[in-house]
């Protein structure tokens, strides 16, 4: 099944059929010019989107269980609504967790343009270095290709086993190949490193830095970073950070056939076979398949590192429900960040929603829906703790300084000064000082460097981070912070319990299905006030 390469042809206008749909869309059209770095702005209803869908979207999105942080919907080229959830931000970058895969893909897609390696390639001949004793067998057979489209024949992901080790390809290629390369779909991100690694290897430069000039900068993206294994290689299956608006732009330089700004970058021939179906996903033991494909985004096919989506769409995720979801058949880019235990729940909004608000050709503007739907955009925030009065204890524990018993932690020392609109906490181990402050009532930006922050679920030290903080006095005695972590899905509940001369601190991440592994803090006061 391959992905219309009439329709892509469309998009860049050629035919007159793609030319006579474009040309009925005013001011937005494909290619088209990015201003200032940033994709071109536009009313929903003239580039044929209702404005009243976007609106139900946001409204069901506000009533499901799934925290959203950002949203941005790209129609012809135009950005036709995009929002926020309060603490997160335009400006921040946000984890991608898996979405970095599609990242990679692309620099591999890079690498073969330019004629460093082809996808037939044979895994080993890159790393003769790092080969176990003997290669024969299915590992020789490894080819470039079985990387890119998660077949590489072992039993499980390698990631939390090559994870542990400091030469993770050393460790990948030592690990059995069970079944031969091609023949089963198994999600492994220790391939997208390999695919990182080899990139690395035929260009002497990590996979971010050789993107620069060759996709970053055209696409005017700036201030993204990706996390490193021990050795210095970009993880590849995880790790990048960027902007919302990074996803849209990258999401429209793939619709648009791998040009931009009337330039092609990336050969069309590779953005065909990127995001076209390569191999069929399973359905689990007693399932249906052809039943899975009617409702799973997850049974429609994976490609290069992108999977294949119902509605002939195709997408980058990420854990969590990190999304760029493209669709060639409707010219429009779908960008998400959140945090979910329900990934598949918050693809359904989008086809319950914003797929039927797309319409074939521009909408009378309808003036009073679209305020009310911009009102809203500019209104998106995740509640805040609910503000509550200081009790009379709050001063008697203000100042005071508490002796945190040994734990593994290795925190020493807990602190806490109380103000009328926020409270400064600072926790010391042996060599440094962590200090956040929170907002009573309302968030409050700072940097975080504190062990164990942020809550993720793959290797790797983001610290310092960046946070938003906000707490209330729950009663006279427990003071509960929220520490959001807004370039991270994900937030942490710290509560503090204080009784008599004793403090006890419990930190709960909300990573869904994951257990807290952090220790709780019990300290008594060893220092007051004079």
């Amino acid at each position: 099944m391959n992905l219309h390469r009439r329709t892509f042809l469309k998009q860049l206008g050629f035919g007159t059929a793609g030319l006579g749909l474009l040309s009925t869309f005013p001011g937005c059209f494909t290619p088209q010019q990015a201003v200032g770095g940033h994709l071109p702005r536009s009313t929903p209803e003239a580039q044929g989107v209702t404005s009243e869908g976007i609106l139900r979207f946001l409204e069901a999105a506000g009533k499901s269980r799934h925290e959203f942080h950002s949203f941005m919907m790209v129609r012809h080229g135009c950005v036709v609504a995009e929002g926020w959830w309060t603490p997160y931000r335009p400006q921040a970058k946000h984890m991608l967790y898996s979405l970095s895969k599609s990242f990679t893909s692309t620099a591999v897609g890079f690498a073969v343009a330019e004629g460093r390696l082809t996808v037939e390639d044979p895994v080993t001949s890159f790393f003769p270095g790092d080969l176990p004793e003997k290669t024969e067998g299915h590992l020789a057979e490894l080819r470039v290709k079985h990387l890119l489209t998660m077949s590489v024949g072992q039993s499980r992901d390698s990631m939390p086993i090559i994870g542990k080790e400091q030469n993770w390809v050393r460790s990948f290629l030592a690990l059995p190949v069970d079944n031969p390369p091609g023949s089963v779909f198994l999600y492994n991100s220790g391939a997208t490193y390999m695919l990182s690694a080899i990139v690395q290897k035929v260009s002497g430069q990590k996979v971010i830095d050789y993107l620069r000039p060759r996709l970053f900068d055209p696409l005017q993206i700036r201030g993204m970073t990706w996390e490193t294994c021990p050795l210095g290689i970009n993880t590849g299956g995880w790790g990048l950070s960027v902007q919302t608006e990074t996803l849209a732009k990258f999401g429209r330089f793939y619709l648009q056939n791998g040009a931009w700004n009337g330039r092609q970058i990336l050969p069309q021939a590779w953005v065909h076979e990127a995001t076209s179906f390569k191999i069929q996903q399973s359905a689990p033991k007693g399932g249906d398949l052809e039943k899975l494909k009617q409702t799973s985004d997850w049974h429609q096919g994976y490609c290069y590192q992108f999977w294949r989506c119902r509605h002939n769409a195709f997408r980058g995720d990420g854990a969590f429900g990190q999304y760029m979801i493209a669709m060639p058949d409707h010219d429009a880019v779908i960008a998400i960040t959140c945090e979910t235990s329900d990934m598949q729940g918050e693809l359904n909004l989008v086809w319950d929603h914003l797929l039927p608000a797309i319409k074939e050709t521009p909408l009378t503007a309808d003036p009073s829906v679209h305020a009310e739907l911009e009102a809203k955009l500019v209104s998106l925030a995740l509640p805040l703790p609910a503000p509550s009065p200081a009790p009379a204890t709050a001063a008697g524990i203000s100042g005071r300084t508490f002796q945190i018993e040994p734990t593994a932690a290795g925190l020493r020392t807990a602190a806490f000064q109380f103000h009328r609109e926020y409270c400064d906490i600072v926790l010391t181990d042996d060599k440094n000082r962590y200090a956040v402050r929170c907002g009573l009532g309302k968030w409050v930006d700072g940097e975080c460097s504190l062990p164990g922050t942020p809550p993720k679920i793959t290797v790797g030290d983001l610290r310092p981070c960046k946070i938003a903080a906000a707490g209330r006095w729950k009663d006279e005695s427990t003071f509960e912070m929220i520490w959001r972590y807004y370039e991270t899905p994900h937030h942490d509940t710290v509560t503090c319990h204080f009784e008599g001369n004793a403090v006890t601190m419990e930190f709960h991440n909300s990573i869904p299905g994951h257990a807290e592994t952090r220790p709780v803090l019990r300290g008594n006061v060893f220092h007051s006030r004079s």
